[in-house]
């Protein structure tokens, strides 16, 4: 297995310095020069669904999945309701893809149970069982869970909703050669007006390797941007899943590591329906953990 990125120690100076520094040392996202899709980056978009498997995602109707994984100790400290440490240690999501997506997570920490229902045109949460009406905590809710959906299916989720699809420059991400596409979508994920994105895809195998995104939809995350790390890909159901994920922020702190975590379950068409996922708890039939996924090699 791949090993995880490594953790650097981070002097927590006062937080006015970074931001100060922040404004020549972050890498952000290109604005996009136009609007609607052009070709080339259509076609390079589609070959990296191809080959993460699009003839079978088109086949699966619903996903169950569990995550593991752990948060750095500043980032909790700076966006506290967004990262919510005391109930996200551990997850299992549920998502329903066809003609009505809707997503819901169980998320576990020392405190208890975070319960998140997510569809097109609603976000609710429960905490222990108690419905939470808190504006920020609804929107952090929302962000994360399009976010999640997003990283998991990575080219499949920018396939529909692009206002524009746009080439950019070519980069490397751990050491592999990248072509990068912009992307502008609106609305964007979570309870954002609109987000912009740069993903990474690699030049030789197509594989997503990076996604970077603006957080416009948390009122405390406006003008951040952040990225994603795909690592350790591994073929189930016929489509090829990361299973290591890393975050770090770009702005307003850069390089600030946010989140490493691993993708520990995954099983798709049980037959769940939109019953089995809306109450502050998922049903019997969704309720089972996701089927394990064996460690790979050292």
């Amino acid at each position: 297995m791949r090993r995880s990125p490594t953790r650097k120690l981070i002097p927590i100076l006062p937080l006015v310095f970074v931001l100060l520094l922040s404004g020549c040392m972050s890498r952000g996202i290109p604005q996009a020069g136009g609007s609607g899709e052009q070709p080339a980056a259509r076609a390079l978009l589609q070959k990296s669904a191809e080959a993460h498997g699009l003839a079978a995602f088109r086949q699966i109707d619903d996903l169950s999945v569990g995550y593991a994984g752990e948060w750095y100790g500043l980032v909790s400290k700076v966006q506290p309701t967004l990262i919510d440490a005391d109930f996200r240690q551990g997850s299992q999501e549920r998502i329903l893809l066809k003609e009505r997506p809707l997503i819901a997570q169980r998320h576990d920490g020392p405190k208890g149970r975070k319960q998140v229902i997510r569809s097109t045109t609603d976000i609710r949460v429960f905490y222990n069982d108690e419905p939470a009406t808190n504006r920020d905590v609804l929107a952090a809710a929302a962000l994360v869970a399009d976010g999640y959906r997003m990283f998991l299916t990575g080219p499949f989720y920018f396939l529909d909703g692009n206002l524009s699809l746009e080439s950019g420059d070519d980069e490397s991400v751990e050491g592999r050669a990248c072509k990068t596409l912009v992307a502008v979508r609106r609305p964007g994920h979570g309870l954002s007006a609109e987000d912009r994105y740069l993903l990474f895809i690699d030049a030789e195998n197509h594989l997503l390797r990076r996604v970077r995104f603006t957080m416009e939809g948390l009122e405390s995350t406006q003008g951040a941007i952040a990225e994603v790390d795909f690592f350790d890909h591994r073929e189930i159901a016929g489509v090829v899943w990361p299973t290591r994920f890393y975050e770090r922020l770009r702005k307003p702190i850069p390089s600030l590591p946010v989140h490493d975590w691993r993708l520990i379950g995954l099983d798709v068409n049980r037959g769940l329906s939109a019953a089995d996922l809306s109450g502050p708890s998922f049903s019997a039939k969704a309720a089972e953990p996701a089927r394990r996924i064996e460690p790979s090699g050292p």
